[in-house]
């Protein structure tokens, strides 16, 4: 019963809330990613994706 409570509390959003206590996902500061610039080249399995923080400090995406 204590542990049902628990696993309820966890935040939602959080790696924890959605996998039922796993390990959580490791965090990375865009500005960090970017170089303090606007953009950043993420490749996965060769394919090159363009990560850009917005005016607004949105995150945008693309390949």
């Amino acid at each position: 019963m204590e542990h049902a409570m628990a696993q309820a509390e966890q935040p939602r959003g959080t790696a924890e809330g959605r996998e039922g206590g796993a390990a959580k996902a490791p965090e990375h500061d865009a500005r960090r990613l970017t170089a303090g610039g606007p953009s950043a080249v993420i490749r996965l399995n060769g394919m090159d994706y363009q990560l850009r923080i917005t005016r607004a400090g949105k995150l945008i995406l693309t390949k």
